[in-house]
């Protein structure tokens, strides 16, 4: 597999013809697949992340800004650009979820969503249904694509939760899980990103998002700059490389 991309940051929800849309060379005119990767502090989203778009895996992180990132795939012969929303940690408030109006608005722009859990943290396992009743009710009456990822897979002495119960739970939620280890294997990391890409609508184009919804998203904040980005994954790539992968 050619890993070949430039990575980079986004500073607001992009649409065709953007500024944000060209912060990644070729974008213009790619399909566009917008993936949100959700769930508990410190159960592994921006590892995961990292390790999907650079294969690389880095164990010590800063605290997490909900960067945006972009990259162009290859999906069964069709080149996508893809954008990967990175998000904070979701919290429980007296039994219920406390998610930011940032959080929701990253939600209701994704076309598809990793929600994960890490098997050494039980409270991270229990956030999964209302988490995903959360995203079914930001895009009600429609079928959003999920996975649900357990992570740390590595970490068996100090399990806390059986994967088979993931799967079981994925199982009456309607969609695929996968237990993986960001630090040790890259391909099911991969698979959970692959099946999302697949499972977006191929009659979606690059700026076709209707007019209501458009308008009611709001920029975010811009995302740290690229020397900052650079700083953080110096381990990982070169912000001068560009990269193209094929899934």
């Amino acid at each position: 597999m050619r890993l070949v991309q430039n990575m980079c940051t986004i500073a607001e929800y992009p649409v065709a013809g953007s500024a944000a849309a060209d912060c990644c060379p070729g974008a213009a005119g790619r399909r566009l697949v917008k993936i949100a990767v959700l769930g508990a502090s410190g159960v592994g989203k921006t590892a995961l992340v990292v390790r999907f778009l650079t294969k690389r895996f880095i164990g010590d992180y800063e605290r997490n800004a909900g960067n945006l990132y972009s990259r162009q795939v290859q999906v069964d012969g069709e080149t996508l650009a893809i954008q990967v929303q990175d998000t904070p940690g979701v919290q429980v408030h007296e039994d219920s979820l406390s998610c930011s109006e940032q959080l929701n608005r990253c939600i209701r722009w994704a076309d598809a969503v990793v929600i994960v859990f890490s098997i050494t943290d039980h409270k991270s396992y229990e956030l999964i249904g209302q988490l995903h009743q959360h995203v079914r009710q930001l895009h009600l009456g429609a079928r959003l694509p999920m996975a649900l990822v357990a992570n740390k897979a590595d970490l068996l002495h100090i399990k806390q939760v059986d994967p088979q119960l993931g799967l079981q739970l994925a199982g009456v939620l309607g969609c695929p899980f996968y237990e993986v280890s960001v630090s040790e294997n890259y391909n099911d990391v991969y698979n959970a990103f692959h099946v999302l890409c697949k499972a977006v609508s191929p009659k979606q184009q690059p700026g076709s998002m209707p007019e209501k919804r458009r308008a009611s998203l709001i920029p975010r904040p811009k995302s740290p700059n690229m020397q900052d980005l650079k700083r953080r994954f110096k381990q990982a790539l070169s912000a001068k490389v560009r990269t193209v992968t094929s899934i």
